[in-house]
């Protein structure tokens, strides 16, 4: 295959850039995923990442995924309406820059194109600044959801680089 995938990398500097999204009227919560539950992850990632080609960690072992979700840098965050599953987001502190970076974040498709993604969005940027991160930042790229990019720069993301990848 020889496809062309523009991948957008963004970043915010500050929590006072934020622009928070709504939050949902109705029974959602937002909790850390603790204990940690790696399939957790892992059902996220193949039930929302299959659409949008998401292929780096198909080939885990559930090894190092238990390491990966394990790591003292690595946080997973669960949203849900009641006690239904809705999206999640992954957050990685990298200490050695003092920023954060939101790994994966996305909402099952049963829960898209309902201005969820917003709102989790803002918590995800939220969360990224409580350990005094001096940065959050991200990619998306053209395989993502459609409204991926523009969620982004709506909660005040900036893109700081742009770059057009073959598949």
């Amino acid at each position: 295959m020889n496809e062309e995938v523009k991948r957008n990398y963004l970043e915010i500097n500050s929590l006072a850039d934020l622009k928070e999204g709504k939050k949902p009227s109705g029974n959602y919560n937002l909790n850390l995923n603790d204990p940690i539950n790696f399939q957790l992850n892992k059902f996220f990632y193949k039930s929302i990442g299959k659409k949008h080609k998401w292929v780096d960690r198909l080939m885990w072992s559930e090894e190092k995924w238990i390491s990966y979700v394990s790591s003292k840098d690595v946080r997973t965050y669960i949203f849900k309406n009641k006690d239904n599953l809705v999206g999640f987001f992954e957050l990685i502190f990298h200490q050695e820059n003092n920023e954060t970076e939101i790994a994966y974040f996305g909402i099952l498709e049963e829960y898209q194109n309902k201005k969820l993604g917003s709102f989790l969005l803002s918590e995800a940027i939220k969360k990224s600044f409580v350990n005094n991160s001096k940065r959050v930042w991200v990619h998306t790229c053209s395989l993502d959801h459609k409204n991926a990019l523009n969620n982004y720069l709506s909660r005040g993301m900036k893109v700081f680089k742009s770059e057009i990848l073959k598949i």
